[in-house]
């Protein structure tokens, strides 16, 4: 009798594991969806030109504003989804997260009705396939040439960021920039570290220039009475201290003789003379010296003796400045007094200290063969606005960037993300079954971008996304949200546009994000 009793336990038994397993399965991946979403929600109200500022307060008591997603996330140490977004293409980085959020929110709906995570990662799979199509459709080809249409996609870049009522002016200002930099016409690709941006504090956002050659925020070292302005400068950049050798420990030496004091005092002088006489006799009047950790880069007796030698002195360059500087000189760092070479050295025309609002800078201009870089000096009249220019100048520069990377262009206000919405709708009917639902639920989620834009300039968002999704079933492609009147607009009457890719790599990396949540379905702890 126990024995018939016992029968059924163990199939009951594995229902129960089966159920726990099954259970858990759900609560990683709804936690997952959960934590991703709040994330979303700290940026959302950042989107759009009329979005809100975010103030972070550090641990050190530092304030940042700022409306930069990247930015925001970074400092709260939260995803790699907008910093992946930030080096493709520079932009987009808020609207990545909201996208990726939205879509998050339609696989949570999906699998409460029973569909597979891997159908819904498949189909997920199909709309970025075909968004594709209808991106490049909607898109018109630039030329890089045509300066005027790369400066009304880095305006619109700026129109959303706390100094947008500066960005006829920066906007031109990072065509420039990346212009210079670039190879040939034919490239494919620039190198941002080519341009190097230089921030001094005090002055008007307007006196912010682009520089043809090195800019320094500093000034020289002239406690010795060093010259402050060299013509037809030899410039060498040295990686070695100008100061007496230190030993590899912290040991100390005893003199107790007076003469062993004066030959001391000789010695660390004959030494420091001769590395002097060494730089003279290679030509140089401008030196560069490298910041040194170890011990100190110069001492008042090497300086004097420079000065003497009418030899300009800059202290201070950091390491990751070394490359730039050798770029644009074209010379070469020099780790050794005894490898100081003319043909190592760098030539300016002019090398000179100028005289700002909050304090100097150096400038070297004139460079005979420079290396394809150039300086940005930004000039703000407090802190906190200089680091936001320095962020949004950086963002501009991307988008110029993505002009060379892929040379067609889109209109903005959320005008792709409802024409996709309304062709993956249509493409949906052509699909059966559960791929359907899921490919209907992804064109839905894509109306986070104009609903956001929308309640962001404090518009009415199910009026104004019926009125939009209306105009492009009429075929109005080009029709998006004009935030600053409030009205439906025809974006490229008001040059409201992007690249084609900041749009694709901001709905591609959302797509890509969320199709890896899907697939995890547990967490296992190491230890």
């Amino acid at each position: 009798m126990s024995q018939t009793a016992a029968t059924p336990a163990a199939p009951a038994k594995q229902a129960s594991q089966y159920t726990r397993d099954k259970t858990r399965e759900g609560d990683v991946r709804t936690s997952n969806i959960v934590a991703a979403k709040g994330v979303t929600d700290v940026v959302r109200t950042s989107l759009g030109p009329r979005g809100m500022d975010k103030m972070l307060v550090m641990d050190n008591g530092e304030v940042v504003i700022t409306n930069d997603g990247a930015t925001i996330l970074q400092k709260l140490q939260l995803v790699e989804l907008s910093k992946a977004q930030d080096i493709e293409a520079g932009d987009g980085t808020t609207s990545v997260v909201v996208l990726a959020g939205s879509l998050l929110d339609a696989t949570q709906k999906l699998m409460g009705r029973g569909i597979h995570p891997t159908v819904i990662s498949d189909a997920f799979k199909l709309c970025i396939d075909k968004s594709r199509e209808v991106l490049v459709a909607m898109s018109t080809p630039v030329d890089l040439n045509n300066k005027e249409e790369m400066v009304k996609a880095a305006q619109t870049s700026l129109s959303s960021k706390v100094v947008s009522q500066y960005s006829e002016f920066l906007a031109p200002l990072s065509v420039d920039a990346v212009l210079r930099v670039l190879p040939n016409l034919d490239a494919t690709n620039v190198d941002l570290r080519d341009i190097h941006i230089v921030k001094k504090l005090g002055g008007l956002m307007e006196d912010t220039e682009l520089v043809d050659g090195l800019v320094f925020s500093r000034s020289a070292s002239k406690t010795a009475g060093g010259p402050t302005r060299i013509k037809n400068a030899k410039i060498a950049l040295i990686q070695f201290c100008l100061s007496p050798p230190k030993t590899d420990m912290d040991n100390n030496i005893v003199v107790s003789d007076i003469e062993q004091v004066d030959r001391l005092i000789r010695e660390e002088r004959t030494y420091l003379l001769n590395m002097c006489k060494a730089i003279k006799k290679s030509g140089a009047n401008v030196l560069l010296v490298q910041k040194s950790i170890l011990r100190d880069a110069t001492t008042e007796m090497s300086l004097h003796f420079l000065a003497k030698m009418n030899i300009m002195v800059v202290q201070d360059i950091e390491r990751n400045e070394v490359e730039f500087i050798s770029k644009t000189l074209n010379c070469k760092p020099i780790a050794n007094i005894d490898s100081m070479k003319p043909e190592k050295l760098g030539s300016a025309e002019v090398v000179e200290e100028v005289s700002t609002g909050d304090g100097k800078i150096i400038k070297i201009t004139g460079i005979p063969g420079k290396g394809k870089t150039v300086t940005a000096l930004v000039r703000a009249s407090n802190k906190l606005i200089l680091d936001e220019t320095d962020r949004s100048l950086h963002d501009a520069l991307c988008v110029v960037r993505s002009l060379v990377k892929d040379r067609r262009i889109i209109s903005g206000g959320s005008a792709p993300e409802v024409e996709l919405s309304l062709q993956l709708s249509k493409y949906s009917r052509e699909l059966q079954g559960a791929e359907s639902y899921c490919v209907r639920a992804f064109a839905e989620a894509l109306d986070i971008i104009p609903t956001t834009l929308a309640e962001n300039a404090g518009l009415h968002p199910i009026a104004i996304v019926t009125e939009l999704r209306n105009r492009h079933a009429k075929g109005e492609h080009n029709a998006g949200i004009n935030v600053r009147e409030g009205i439906i607009s025809d974006m490229r009457e008001i040059n409201v546009i992007q690249p084609l890719l900041t749009t694709w790599s901001a709905l591609s990396l959302a797509t890509e994000t969320v199709r890896m949540i899907l697939k995890i379905d547990d967490i296992v702890e190491v230890r």
